[in-house]
């Protein structure tokens, strides 16, 4: 059957730039003019409503609904400058799109996955559609290297389950390839939209979050890095501010294990989780810093290096399945995982009394945001030091973090489990405080009742006397929970 619609499923890609599924149909429009391209994307309620993970934490947290909502928002309103529109519905996918079908025929384009419940979801549409002549199509587009250029079987059996020789095979065999521009133009949607309802963008309570919890998202806590706008419009900004009107690009290397400040290091990691920018067009702009610049150096390689790990993640994920999500992890390491609920809770509250985590987990609660160097501590921290389940952090992390990534956070979560096949990295917390916050800059920040507290104390107060504790006006034993040596 000939195809006469093209409804393109927007999920984790929300942009117009270098994106493929949208540079496609824009190509298929093109060459049938009587071509329908008709924009879509689904609040799955799946995600959001009262729906909770095995581990008992909600699927997305209300700050980083409020981000996607604003993307959403965003990728409509750039739909609608280049002549097009998006529709908007909330509900299950599958029994959404089906309402799109034209009994001419339509091919449902969107962005190929690989962990196991976007697949389900994937499979639910397939099968839905079908009845009505609809066909999916994935397409892949997730990764700074295309899969289809990675230097390893399609079936992922011989990539490595390391970093650096998997980094070292893609930067010897393969290339990033550049990324696709934005169409000029596309097809006008029909009245479909109104037909449907599908014109207005849900509020965080018809999402499910309740009235405080929408006032919180709503909130910005002035102690947070920066002011996170979701959309490929703030996307795009944030890469040219810090790569071009800051000139941070170049200092990368050496500022990215900060704490404190909107640039010590990018923070493109909320834009790219939910594809508001692709990391093709991030490299891209590293390599043209460096020729406008005239700066390359570890820096400017760094940001890339990076975004070659955001890649091993998924990779990983396509290659071990839900492996990535058991205890054992993709290397099925046998050991028991405490479950320990006031040791946790602590954890996740950030009262630990250890000052560096403490001050981590709470800016995390605020804002949603931790840095790099704070999320390997706290993790380290959660499973060597009190000896819990690794995957309680990681499905806690799903719900809170405005930058989840499924792969990426999971796998780091393997990472730091050591359930991987990777060296373990355990961290000793006060060595990591003085080195990273040598002046208790950070701890301060978001521990208050410590700001009395002199630097050559902050970061123990425990072993302050009871003279001192009553001079500085505080009172902090550290919480154990399972005592454990810190060798790292």
């Amino acid at each position: 059957m000939a195809c006469k619609r093209i409804v393109l499923w927007f999920r984790n890609d929300l942009r117009l730039t270098d994106n493929y599924i949208v540079s496609e149909a824009a190509r298929r429009a093109s060459a049938s003019p009587n071509l329908e391209v008709v924009p879509f994307y689904c609040f799955d309620s799946r995600h959001y409503t009262t729906s909770k993970t095995s581990f008992g934490f909600k699927k997305t947290g209300a700050r980083r609904a409020k981000f996607v909502i604003e993307a959403v928002e965003d990728l409509r309103s750039r739909l609608r400058a280049v002549g097009s529109d998006l529709l908007v519905t909330c509900g299950k996918p599958e029994e959404e799109i089906v309402k799109l079908m034209n009994a001419g025929g339509t091919k449902v384009l969107t962005q190929e996955e690989v962990t196991s419940e976007e697949l389900a979801v994937d499979n639910a549409v397939r099968a839905a559609i079908k009845a009505s002549g609809g066909e999916l199509e994935t397409v892949w587009g997730y990764s700074m290297y295309h899969k289809d250029d990675l230097p390893f079987q399609a079936s992922l059996a011989d990539m490595p389950n390391v970093m650096t020789p998997f980094k070292d095979k893609c930067e010897t065999h393969s290339q990033i390839r550049p990324p696709v521009p934005a169409p000029k133009s596309l097809p006008p949607v029909t009245t479909l939209a109104e037909k449907l309802g599908a014109t207005v963008l849900p509020t965080l309570q018809q999402l499910g979050f309740s009235e405080e919890e929408a006032k919180q998202a709503q909130t910005a806590d002035p102690r947070g890095v920066m002011s996170f706008v979701g959309g490929e419009t703030a996307g795009l900004a944030r890469v040219k501010e810090y790569i071009f009107d800051n000139d941070c690009l170049k200092d990368y290397f050496d500022t990215r294990n900060g704490m404190v400040g909107k640039d010590y290091s990018t923070k493109f990691s909320s834009w790219l989780a939910i594809g508001c920018v692709s990391p093709r067009y991030i490299a891209e702009q590293c390599r043209e810093y460096e020729r406008v610049r005239g700066i390359k150096n570890k820096s400017t390689y760094w940001v890339i290096w990076e975004l070659t790990v955001r890649d091993f993640f998924r990779f990983q994920s396509a290659k071990h399945g839900n492996k990535v999500f058991f205890a054992g992890g993709p290397a099925d390491v046998q050991r028991r995982w405490g479950t320990n609920k006031e040791a946790f809770g602590r954890w996740v509250s950030g009262n630990t009394g250890h000052p560096l985590v403490d001050a981590n987990m709470r800016e995390l609660a605020l804002t949603g945001f931790m840095s790099n160097r704070g999320r390997q501590n706290v993790a380290s921290f959660l499973v060597h030091n009190l000896g819990l389940d690794w995957r309680l952090g990681a499905a806690y992390f799903e719900e809170i973090l405005l930058d989840h990534d499924v792969s990426a956070n999971w796998g780091n979560w393997n990472a730091a489990a050591g359930v991987n096949g990777g060296r373990i990295n355990r961290f000793n917390i006060l060595k990591q405080s003085k080195d990273y916050d040598e002046e208790g800059v950070y701890v301060k920040r978001w521990c208050p009742e410590l700001s009395k507290v002199p630097p050559s104390r902050v970061h123990e107060p425990w072993q302050m006397n009871s003279k001192e504790m009553e001079q500085y006006g505080v009172s902090v034993v550290p919480y154990t929970g399972k005592s454990t040596d810190e060798s790292t």
